[in-house]
């Protein structure tokens, strides 16, 4: 209680400002606090490396913080993107985005596996995305269960915040656009703390983690850049939120790919291929439909 106070204070005394001028300044901010709650998380807490598989100290943190800044703002959730109207029609859509172009990245592995001759086979069970191999499997309908509240968790405050709450408050400053590739970059920079475990940890040197952090940013700024374009050419968060939750939960954490020499051998190739071809497909759409940057400003 002390802490929401305290933010609370701090928010509605001038971190978050109604004016134009301090706009990027603010959101700046309050990526800085939420960026600190994860670092610790991750590098010292280590809740993904727990039963919980899951690093969601910090998204519980974001989803209040937003709470204090919408009310700071005099804003509902309907304005950041959480709308009831479309909402089924919506999650439906990005359900079958993602799996449709995970499809294609799940059968373009096997295609591969089997030409190396080392055939694989998906297997269904718990555990946390790793840069450096999956090491531990959790079975069980509780595990399942949980797996599914925290990425619940996880995809309702990245969403909320990088897509529903910086698009619309970046916008009061900057044009849609620029709104979009700036919470997309910071969506981007928000990624690199699990790298810089693995670095910190020697599981990788300084030359691999910075050309991985550089990919990191790169492909969930991509990742952004969808969601965003999404979220502006729906009205709402839904579509790319269940995006976001099917490749987070069923994707990474839920579906793996296991053969005689380990398990997920090519799961970012497979993130690759899968987060390429959607953004490749959404791009496209938006040329048949004739939708541009002047389009979704005015939405």
């Amino acid at each position: 209680m002390m802490t929401n106070h305290y933010l609370s204070c701090k928010i509605n005394n001038g971190i978050i400002m109604k004016d134009k001028k301090n706009v990027l300044r603010n959101g700046i901010i309050i990526f800085t606090i939420c960026l600190i709650i994860r670092t610790i998380e991750v590098i010292f807490i280590r809740t993904d490396e727990t039963i919980f598989a899951e690093c969601f100290i910090n998204k519980v943190f974001g989803i209040i913080l937003l709470f204090i800044i919408l009310h700071s703002l005099n804003w509902k959730w309907k304005d950041i993107g959480f709308k009831k109207e479309g909402m089924l029609k919506n999650i439906f859509k990005g359900f079958l985005l993602c799996s449709t172009f995970y499809a294609l990245g799940f059968l373009i592995e096997f295609i591969i596996l089997k030409l190396q001759n080392n055939p694989g086979h998906i297997e269904f069970f718990v555990t946390g995305f790793s840069l450096t191999g999956n090491a531990v499997k959790y079975t069980g309908i509780g595990f399942i269960l949980m797996c599914i509240f925290f990425n619940i968790i996880n995809v309702w405050m990245e969403e909320g915040l990088f897509r529903g709450f910086y698009i619309e408050y970046l916008n009061k400053k900057f044009n849609i656009k620029k709104s979009i590739f700036i919470s997309a970059l910071l969506f981007g920079l928000w990624h690199i703390v699990t790298p810089f475990r693995n670095l910190l940890d020697g599981d990788m040197n300084l030359a691999s983690f910075i050309l991985m952090s550089i990919g990191y940013i790169v492909l969930s700024g991509i990742m952004g850049i969808k969601w965003g374009l999404l979220y502006k050419m729906t009205g709402s968060v839904w579509m790319g939120l269940a995006y976001h939750f099917f490749n987070n939960c069923i994707i990474t954490n839920l579906l793996h790919v296991v053969t005689s020499t380990g398990t997920d051998e090519m799961q970012t190739a497979r993130v690759i291929i899968g987060e390429l071809t959607s953004f490749i497909a959404v791009l496209l759409y938006m040329k048949i439909k004739k939708i541009n940057f002047k389009t979704l400003e005015a939405k």
